[in-house]
């Protein structure tokens, strides 16, 4: 009866009525498709089954720079991970179609906001632009609140990299000042240049990069705004361990723009040392915690100077030490501005 029934409601359609069906039945068989493919992506590290980069397609939101990319090319990329943190995942992946690379800055959805609360910071870091910050090309989110940063990579590694390397141009003086000049005009812009100060918050040499002629690019600058609070807390213990936290931090729960201060001063002390910034067993591979400038600089930076260039490279350095040493002031209120320590350097540079 039922059977008849069909036949009969199929024999009094209208061709019309039959396309509908047929195109919503089309419809359907999409849906049901994409939702499967829901369910293939990535695992908390940010990898597919295969070890490479893969997304499901939701949104791609593009900033300056990030105009010729495509949800495709960017999640369908070959990824190879080049760093770790308890939030997220670094990738270097090659977009073959646009023939460039770019480094993927995966956040599991564990350490993050929500949405709503991601979007307005989104929205404020691709805006932000100069010569001395990473930019932020494009942004992604994805079904599950996994969150993705498309940046440009930068060929010469970062800063951390080119000290502990130690190659002649680590050692250089002129180079010191450059990348420190550099650093500090990143810096000045985020602090100065915005409606409102964007604090940086995991300021260190690993987060400086390096492009052509080590001009530097600090990058990471605004991470701290997209992470939960507990994240965001555990990013600042982290920089502790690393040399890099103000002492203030110990009793505060969020950094600040004198906390920023406090990072860059150890950046410009591991520069001028050719060390790094936490003490260890190897005490001749980091800072010593009695800093004097007779035992700090690292004694390449003089070779093959000439007399009267050695006096002013010498005279240079102490100021650059005492500045370095104003930043990592254990009081905050006696650390210099931004805009003080840019002069300063400048000046220095000279």
């Amino acid at each position: 009866m039922e059977h008849k029934l069909k036949l009969i409601l199929l024999s009094t359609l209208t061709p019309f009525s039959l396309l509908a069906i047929i195109f919503l039945s089309i419809i359907l068989c999409f849906r049901r498709r994409d939702s499967k493919n829901d369910d293939v992506g990535l695992d908390l590290e940010g990898k597919g089954v295969d070890g490479v980069l893969k997304l499901n397609a939701e949104e791609l939101v593009k900033f300056e720079g990030g105009e010729d990319l495509s949800v495709v090319e960017i999640l369908e990329a070959p990824g190879e991970v080049i760093g770790k943190s308890s939030y997220g995942t670094l990738y270097k992946a090659d977009l073959v179609n646009l023939n460039c690379v770019a480094l993927l800055r995966f956040l599991r959805p564990t350490c993050t906001l929500r949405m709503m609360e991601v979007l307005p910071a989104i929205e404020l870091l691709g805006s932000v632009r100069h010569p001395n910050l990473v930019p932020l090309n494009a942004f992604y989110a994805g079904p599950r609140g996994e969150k993705l940063m498309v940046l440009p990579f930068y060929t010469s590694g970062n800063l951390a990299q080119f000290i502990k390397d130690g190659n002649g141009e680590a050692y250089k003086w002129p180079t010191i000042c450059r990348i420190s000049i550099g650093i500090a005009r990143g810096l000045h812009h985020l602090h100065t240049a915005l409606e409102k100060p964007i604090v940086h918050g995991n300021l260190k040499s690993k987060n400086v990069l390096l492009g052509a002629k080590y001009h530097p690019y600090v990058s990471d600058f605004g991470v701290r705004l997209l992470l939960s609070p507990s994240t965001g807390q555990q990013m600042v213990e982290a920089s502790g361990f690393e040399g890099y936290r103000a002492p203030e931090l110990i009793k505060m729960r969020d950094a600040c723009v004198e906390s920023d201060i406090y990072s860059l001063g150890i950046i410009f002390l591991e520069l001028l040392s050719g060390k790094q910034a936490v003490d260890g067993k190897d005490q001749d591979s980091y800072l010593p915690i009695t800093m004097t400038s007779a035992d700090l600089h690292h004694p390449g930076i003089l070779v093959g100077l000439k007399n009267d260039e050695r006096v002013v490279a010498e005279d240079g350095m102490l100021r650059y030490f005492q500045l370095a040493t104003a930043c990592c002031s254990p009081s905050r209120r006696r650390r210099p501005n931004i805009k003080q320590i840019l002069d300063k350097l400048q000046d220095i540079a000279k």
